[in-house]
C-alpha cells in the first residue's frame, strides 16, 4: 500500500506539471534557454520534456509498467537536479517552471530539497524491484465501494484544489508585486485620498441661515482675519453631541485666535434647545449637503481649518481628531524658563476636558508619557514607588500621556493624567519625546528645563532611578 501510494502521489506531480508546461510552451521554451539548452535545441526540449513526464505519470498507475515508470522518474528527477545544482554553483537563480503558469519562481535550494524527496520516493520503488512495485492502485480503486470511491475522490479533489489555490496565491502576490513596481515608477500611488479636500486649495464659499434666522456667508466669517474653524454636525448624532460642551469651551477659551462656527444639518428647532443647553455660539443650519459636500465631510462629526480663504488643514474626523486639529490651531508659541506656563485645555481619562493649570504656591512637575514608549515602561515602576512614598516638599506630579484612556489606565498611576495625542503640550514646553519632564514653580512659570530620560526626570522628582 505504502508503494502505492507513492507511486500514486509522483504519478500525479509528473501529470500536472506535464500538462501544465504543455499549456504555456512559450514559458517552457524560454526556461529550457535559461538552463544552458541551445536554442535550436530549446523547443524540441520543450516539447519532449511534457511528454515524457506525462509518459512516467501513466505508467507509475498500473503495477505492470509501474517498475519503468519509476526508472523514468528517477532519470528526469537525476537530470533536474543535476541541472538545477549546476546553476546554483554558478550563481544562476533561472526560474524553474516546473509547473508551467501554476508555479514559477527562481531555483534554490528549496527547489533542490523538493527534487531530492521526489528522487528518495522515485529510488524506492525503483530499488524494491519490478516484480515488487506494490499493490494496484487501478485495483484497490476498484475495490471501493459507492461511498468510498466518492470520499476518495472528493479527498483528491481538495487537496488539488488546495495545491492550485496556494500556486495562485503566490502567482498574484508576484503580479501585485510587479504591479505595485510600476505604479512606483511611474508615479501611481495606490492610497487612497486623503478625506476632505486637498491642503492649500480654494475654500469653497457658503450662504447659510443661523439660528437667528440671520444670513452668514464665507467672506463674512473671514472678515475678522482669524482662522476658521467649520465643524459639521447633525442631530441625532451621539458623537456630535459630546462634542458640544467643549465646542463651547474652545469658543470661549479661544475666541481671540480662532473663530468656530457648527455647521449642523436639521432646522432651528432641531438644533436650537441642543445647542443652547451647551450655550454653542455661531451655529449655521444646512438644510440639504451643502457645505458639508463641497468640503467632503461624508461624516460627523468633523471639522477643516480655513485660513485666507484656503483650506488649511486636511478633514479631521471624529472627537479626537477634531480636539487634535484645535490643539494644533491655537498652540499657543513654546515657552522657556521663566515664563508663564500657558493655559491648556486637554482631556483626562474619563473624557472631560481639564485645563492645565497648576495650583498657586504648588510646585508640579509636569512627566510626558507615552505608554508604548519602551523607555517610559522601563522606569515605570520607580515613578509609582516615587508616588506611593513621595518625598516631603516633593512637587505634584501631573502626568501628560499619548495613548488610549484604556492603556494609561493600565499604567497604574496614582496622580492625575490628562492625554495629549499629538503632543501639543509636549512641543509647548519643548519635550522632544518620552520620557520627560519639566518642572512649573508656585506661580505657574517654568521653573527647570526639560529633563529626558529615566534619571533626570527622577532628579526633577527628587529622586534616584530605584531609590524609593
Amino acid at each position: 500500500m505504502v508503494l502505492a501510494i507513492v507511486r500514486l502521489l509522483l504519478a500525479a506531480t509528473f501529470g500536472v506539471a506535464g500538462v501544465a508546461k504543455l499549456a504555456d510552451p512559450g514559458g517552457s521554451r524560454q526556461s529550457t534557454i535559461d538552463f544552458g539548452v541551445p536554442v535550436f535545441l530549446a523547443r524540441v526540449v520543450a516539447l519532449l520534456l511534457p511528454l515524457a513526464e506525462l509518459g512516467c505519470a501513466a505508467a507509475l498507475i498500473p503495477v505492470s509498467s509501474a517498475w519503468w515508470g519509476a526508472c523514468g522518474a528517477l532519470a528526469l528527477l537525476v537530470l533536474f537536479i543535476a541541472g538545477i545544482g549546476v546553476s546554483l554553483a554558478r550563481g544562476r537563480r533561472p526560474n524553474c517552471h516546473c509547473f508551467g503558469q501554476l508555479h514559477s519562481s527562481p531555483i534554490g535550494w528549496r527547489t533542490l530539497a523538493r527534487n531530492a524527496v521526489l528522487s528518495g520516493m522515485a529510488a524506492l520503488v525503483v530499488w524494491q524491484g519490478p516484480e515488487n512495485s506494490g499493490g494496484s492502485a487501478v485495483a484497490w480503486v476498484g475495490g471501493l465501494s459507492g461511498h468510498e470511491g466518492l470520499v476518495a475522490a472528493i479527498a483528491v479533489l481538495a487537496v488539488f484544489e488546495l495545491w492550485m489555490f496556494a500556486a495562485m496565491l503566490r502567482q498574484n502576490g508576484r503580479l501585485m508585486l510587479r504591479l505595485e513596481a510600476v505604479e512606483a515608477k511611474l508615479g501611481i500611488s495606490a492610497e487612497a485620498p486623503a478625506p476632505g479636500l486637498p491642503v492649500n486649495s480654494p475654500a469653497p464659499g457658503f450662504s447659510l441661515v443661523g439660528l437667528d434666522g440671520g444670513t452668514v456667508t464665507l467672506d463674512m466669517l473671514r472678515d475678522g482675519g482669524k482662522p476658521l474653524l467649520l465643524v459639521f454636525t447633525e442631530p441625532g448624532c451621539s458623537a456630535c453631541d459630546a462634542l458640544l460642551p467643549e465646542l463651547a469651551h474652545w469658543q470661549e477659551d479661544h475666541a481671540e485666535r480662532l473663530t468656530i462656527v457648527p455647521i449642523t444639518r436639521g432646522g432651528a428647532e432641531a438644533n436650537r434647545a441642543r445647542m443652547a443647553e451647551h450655550e454653542v455660539q455661531n451655529v449655521l443650519l444646512q438644510t440639504g449637503g451643502e457645505p458639508a459636500n463641497a468640503y467632503r465631510a461624508a461624516s460627523t462629526p468633523s471639522a477643516v481649518l480655513v485660513t485666507e480663504g484656503r483650506v488649511a488643514s486636511p478633514l479631521a474626523a471624529g472627537i479626537d481628531g477634531i480636539r487634535a486639529l484645535v490643539a494644533s490651531a491655537v498652540l499657543p508659541p513654546p515657552v522657556k524658563t521663566g515664563d508663564l506656563a500657558p493655559a491648556l485645555r486637554l482631556v483626562d481619562l474619563d473624557g472631560n476636558a481639564t485645563d492645565l493649570a497648576p495650583r498657586r504656591g504648588r510646585r508640579m512637575l509636569l512627566l510626558f508619557w507615552n505608554p508604548s514608549c519602551g523607555f517610559c515602561q522601563q522606569m515605570l515602576e520607580d515613578v509609582k514607588k516615587w508616588e506611593r512614598n513621595r518625598p516631603e516638599g516633593a512637587p505634584e506630579l501631573l502626568v501628560i500621556s499619548a495613548g488610549s484612556s484604556e492603556a494609561n489606565r493600565e499604567q497604574g498611576f496614582r496622580s492625575p493624567v490628562l492625554l495629549d495625542q499629538n503632543f501639543a503640550a509636549g512641543q509647548v514646553f519643548g519635550a522632544g519625546g518620552t520620557p520627560s519632564a519639566v518642572m512649573l514653580d508656585g506661580d505657574g512659570r517654568v521653573a527647570s528645563e526639560v529633563g529626558v530620560g529615566a534619571a533626570a526626570v527622577m532628579a526633577l522628582a527628587g529622586a534616584a532611578p530605584g531609590k524609593n
